[in-house]
């Protein structure tokens, strides 16, 4: 059986500005390939990922009007739609935003929301469900995604989503553009990027409290707290998602069944000088979906940096502090997704290399704290 691929068009194969607010995605034909055999373990290891563009500073925001500030304010027993920001705001230290937040598309760059400690707590009514959502929008055939966007000193409860393509890696336009060679090229230019999230502190309340989305780049996660629950991980790094910095941070999270940071399919993240407490089912996982939901995960979880972090565990013993290839095809779901010549519908394998694990600390967290099984990542003084 032959397989069905749609070529991106050369707005997706140039050197496109880093500043340009939308691309296109138009004038799709369909063309056949010849079946690819799924070679698994046995592939040669794919090409490394290719650092994310990185993206000039945008100027602030002009500061919000009054009728927006009030729509911020106005509780969502009144009126329980989401208040879309494009425009900068600061809050009183005692206000309290029960309506959803969200900036979106281009229109939303430079925005910046300083909630001086104040808190939001608003809820979709349907889809998007976090309290606080920066997403890219579609018009036709073009996205436009948000740059410099920051929010700082808030509290946060029911948790936060950036995302450009799709909320997941399962979301249609994603799974679409994942069976495209130039994928992560297309997905990143698409999300968002330079997202500043600075001394916010965040209540899960079930789902993933701080969830970056496919092709997302360069968000921090700086100087905040993670408390509360979570059905899943605490911080979820999706696939072809690139350049986050989650340094020194606090995690006093309870996470169901899953390690506080799941690194899948993203490179060239920062994670360092955090605090993780009560750590009871892993702490930093790396490792890539190998086909769930039909989608082809392309980039690997490589050049991540893993330095300074503390660990605390308290309950399940051996669960690994830091876990590189963690699964590498250990999933039913593997060689779901259609056969095409690259990611991970050539090989299962999460190929988690280039990475660097130094100087991290894991107390009581049994034996072989920092696993790894590749000799390209570099593995050096850590202590249990």
């Amino acid at each position: 059986m032959t397989a069905i691929v749609t070529p991106w068009l050369a707005a997706c194969q140039g050197d496109l500005s880093p500043l340009t607010s939308s691309i296109r995605l138009d004038g799709l034909q369909s063309g056949i390939i010849s079946p690819v055999t799924n070679a698994g373990s046995q592939s040669p290891p794919p090409p490394p990922p290719v650092a994310p563009t990185a993206v000039a500073s945008v100027a602030p925001a002009s500061q919000c009007a009054p009728d927006v500030v009030q729509k911020l304010l106005t509780p969502a027993s009144t009126d329980s739609s989401a208040v879309k920001l494009n425009c900068s705001v600061q809050l009183s230290a005692n206000a309290a935003v029960t309506r959803q937040v969200v900036f979106e598309g281009s229109t939303a760059s430079g925005a910046i929301l300083d909630c001086a400690g104040g808190t939001l707590g608003g809820r979709g009514e349907k889809g998007d469900r976090e309290s606080l959502i920066v997403k890219s929008n579609r018009t036709g055939d073009s996205w436009g995604r948000p740059v410099g966007v920051t929010i700082k000193n808030c509290r946060i409860t029911g948790g936060i989503r950036v995302y450009g393509l799709g909320r997941n890696g399962e979301a249609g336009p994603v799974k679409q553009s994942s069976m495209n060679a130039d994928h992560t090229k297309f997905a990143q230019l698409a999300a968002p990027s330079k997202v500043a999230f600075d001394r916010v502190h965040i209540v899960g309340s079930g789902g993933v409290p701080f969830y970056i989305s496919p092709g997302v780049t360069n968000v921090t996660l700086s100087n905040s707290t993670i408390e509360g629950t979570s059905t899943s991980a605490a911080i979820y790094l999706d696939a072809e998602s690139a350049g986050a910095k989650i340094v020194d941070n606090v995690f006093n999270i309870k996470t169901e069944g899953r390690e506080l940071i799941a690194v899948d399919g993203s490179a060239y993240n920062e994670i360092s000088g955090n605090k993780f407490g009560n750590v009871r089912n892993g702490g930093i996982f790396a490792y890539r979906n190998c086909g769930e939901g039909g989608t082809i995960r392309h980039q690997t979880p490589q050049f991540n940096r893993i330095q300074g972090n503390t660990f605390t565990f308290s309950g399940r013993a051996n669960a690994p502090a830091v876990w590189l290839n963690s699964r590498n095809g250990n999933r039913s779901y593997c060689f779901s997704d259609p056969g095409h010549p690259f990611g991970s519908s050539l090989s299962p394998m999460d190929f988690a290399q280039n990475n660097v694990v130094e100087g991290n600390v894991a107390t009581s967290a049994g034996s072989e704290a920092f696993r790894n099984s590749d000799p390209t990542n570099r593995i050096s003084g850590n202590s249990e």
